[in-house]
């Protein structure tokens, strides 16, 4: 074998190993989606969507208020957790070379890293003993803490990507500082940024630990802001340790759809990142 063939060949097996550790990391995956929806497609219907909880002994009844309090709970993370992210970032990127730029970095980096359930003891702490009562405002704080390093991070790496001329450009034409960054260099790193906005409220929407310590549940609708609500995740942890069948059939059907809710974000993600780059090239 000549030096040429032995080079295809080396490049060939390289490209086949790659295939072969694609397909080794899909499988899985693959498993636990067929699995999934082979179990809950079960147990989906108009009335799980619809129709509140049943008590106990009692077979039917759906996850309505559930579904309800993920999205309120979810939509209170996103309002606190988004815009102060966005402005972390934007800091750490304006400002890379400072002090103060750097502890941020490092919060946002070691806070990433703090498992979601001491994230849920300290909104616990500073948000329900003070007032005695868990809260849907609770939980949307300890969602909106675990966004925000993420948004932070994902910000700043995007706004570094974008080509300093452009700043340069707005200076040179008269802007400040801020109009430069807020006109000119965010608008372009805004697909990127979406996506990351996305990506961090399917995080948080799978999320059960903090709830369990802030929002904990309730078997009754209620779209209170400062009463205890449920959710999707820590329903289906309820119903998964409990002894009857029919609500591990409805646990099953839950987890679908908190799946779909999360594939559902990664979607939009892409069509509005797709959508703002066209209007880019425009």
């Amino acid at each position: 074998m000549n030096r040429v063939a032995r080079r295809k060949f080396l490049s060939q097996l390289f490209v086949a190993f790659c295939a072969l550790s694609v397909l080794l990391a899909l499988v899985p995956l693959a498993f636990i989606l067929f699995y999934l929806v082979s179990r809950g497609i079960q147990a989906l219907n108009v009335s799980f969507f619809t129709q509140m909880p049943r008590p106990v002994g009692e077979s039917g009844g759906g996850m309505a208020n559930a579904i309800v309090g993920t999205l309120i709970l979810v939509g209170i993370g996103a309002i606190a957790g988004v815009p102060v992210g966005i402005m972390s970032g934007v800091y750490m990127s304006e400002y890379a070379g400072s002090r103060f730029a750097a502890l941020i970095r490092f919060a946002a980096d070691t806070l990433n890293g703090v498992p979601s359930i001491v994230v849920g003891m300290f909104a616990y702490a500073v948000a329900v003993l003070p007032f005695k009562q868990f809260s849907a405002l609770a939980g949307g704080l300890a969602l909106a803490i675990m966004m925000i390093p993420i948004m932070a991070r994902t910000t700043e790496e995007l706004l570094l990507l974008v080509p300093s001329t452009m700043r340069e450009g707005a200076l040179a034409l008269g802007a400040t500082r801020a109009r430069a960054v807020f006109t000119v260099v965010l608008p372009a790193a805004l697909p990127g940024v979406i996506t990351g906005v996305m990506l961090a409220l399917a995080r948080i929407a799978g999320e059960t630990a903090p709830l369990l310590f802030t929002s904990f549940n309730n078997q009754f609708f209620s779209t209170k802001l400062t009463q205890p609500i449920s959710s999707l995740t820590v329903q289906l942890y309820t119903y998964a340790i409990s002894p009857y069948e029919d609500w591990h059939r409805q646990a099953w059907a839950g987890a679908l759809t908190l799946v779909t809710l999360v594939l559902l974000c990664s979607v939009l993600a892409r069509l509005a990142t797709r959508r703002l780059e066209r209007m880019h090239v425009r």
